[in-house]
């Protein structure tokens, strides 16, 4: 079987994506798996299918780098509604289903995107830390001197300690900037399990975590390995937040065909 592929990346986050509109593509756990394989495929932090879906402009179905069916992916959406574009379905704003449910995203004059996250209705606490739900599911530690940090280190004893070995967590050591509505986020990610270069989900956690406006509006600008994000939201209280958009460039690198075995 041959794939038609299109490569795309959001901050670096970097995904294989297909038009199966035509409901023609079946792959295995282990194909995606190869596919994503940054030495024996095309590499990948995940993959992703655009599909019909009646009442929806389209269905974004997501895959993690293991092969297995993944949860919402923040930059993986803003990739699939520039996909979507080029593909010919135009919208000023694109209405479509995910893991998680529904979610809009809109694309403006200079090529951003912006994705409408899930409501978020409950921050816990977990030995001085904080799990949140945008989506996926993520465990946020603060810390200081990031770029100096064992990510893939640190974030593997934590996904992978008792609490977590099973569901599994995306875990994102975040560090407070100089400017209060500034943050740098880093993320150990289940699925790929490494580090990526940026992490939609990750980065809207780690900013609701992180307001600086009591309540109300607030704007939080992340930086990442893979470039700037900015996560805006209304801030109800402490455990609910609503309006949550994740904003940021989206970009398709390259497009081929390759075979399947």
């Amino acid at each position: 079987m041959k794939l038609h592929f299109f490569k795309y990346q959001g901050t670096g986050n970097d995904f294989i994506l297909a038009d199966n509109r035509k409901n023609d593509i079946t792959l295995t756990t282990a194909q995606i798996h190869q596919l994503c394989d940054r030495k024996f495929g095309i590499g990948a932090d995940g993959l992703m299918l655009l599909q019909d879906r009646t009442g929806f402009d389209f269905e974004m179905k997501y895959y993690n780098a293991d092969g297995h069916p993944g949860s919402m992916c923040g930059n993986g959406g803003r990739c699939m509604a520039k996909f979507a574009y080029q593909l010919g379905i135009h919208r000023e704003s694109y209405h479509f289903l995910a893991a998680d449910g529904v979610h809009e995203a809109e694309i403006d004059t200079e090529g951003i995107v912006s994705l409408k996250m899930k409501d978020v209705k409950s921050i816990s606490k977990f030995h001085g830390d904080s799990i949140v739900d945008t989506g996926s599911p993520h465990y946020i530690k603060m810390v200081t001197n990031l770029t100096e940090l064992d990510v893939f280190k640190k974030g593997y004893e934590i996904r992978h300690s008792k609490e977590f070995d099973d569901e599994g967590i995306n875990v994102n050591f975040v560090e407070q900037l100089e400017e209060p509505d500034n943050i740098f986020v880093r993320t150990f990610e289940r699925g790929v399990e490494d580090e990526t270069l940026s992490c939609g989900t990750g980065v809207t956690a780690a900013a609701l975590v992180c307001y600086h406006n009591e309540n109300g509006f607030n704007e939080v600008e992340v930086k990442t390995l893979g470039g700037i994000l900015t996560v805006e939201f209304d801030r109800l209280d402490d455990n609910h937040y609503e309006d949550i958009w994740l904003c940021g460039p989206a970009e398709k690198v390259y497009e081929g065909t390759v075979d399947i075995k």
